[in-house]
């Protein structure tokens, strides 16, 4: 049996953290989907067909990790390729409280999925996605906490 997993997020934009939980993720799994969810109540900056470019670029020397956008419970997604794993990152002990909440309850909903979580790297801590939005927003340089693949217009 493929042992599946999935990155779930809204990769607004995807960083160099995202990245690194990914390839870190990589000899775990036979295949790792990139789930990009789609919240229709959430603004995103960035479009979701900019998203799903970058990530795909970002990883495009890896067979094995897949990129696709999904609407609803990740719970859903997993089941319906066949992931038996979420993984998430951790950069501190607040992402835990929440992950570990989120993770029992995709827990209840689908017993069969597991949560891995990965801790991010130390010199990867600050970075997230809403300091990149910020640090765009206000015209600053980005290029130290995204791929070079990720070129924001």
């Amino acid at each position: 049996m493929k042992r599946i997993a999935v990155f779930p997020g809204s990769f607004d934009p995807i960083t160099l953290g995202h990245r690194s939980i990914v390839l870190r993720a990589l000899p775990m799994f036979d295949e790792i989907y990139v789930a990009v969810g789609v919240n229709m109540e959430k603004r995103t900056t960035f479009s979701l067909e900019d998203r799903i470019h970058w990530i795909k670029n970002v990883f495009a020397d890896y067979p094995n990790v897949k990129v696709e956008s999904y609407e609803g419970l990740t719970a859903d997604f997993c089941k319906k390729v066949g992931a038996r794993f979420i993984i998430r990152g951790l950069r501190c002990g607040s992402d835990f409280e929440y992950e570990n909440m989120i993770g029992h309850a995709n827990k209840r909903l689908h017993p069969e999925l597991e949560t891995i979580f990965l801790l991010t790297e130390s010199e990867l801590v600050g970075v997230s996605s809403s300091v990149v939005r910020d640090i765009y927003k206000n015209g600053g340089d980005v290029t130290r906490f995204v791929p070079e693949e990720v070129k924001l217009k």
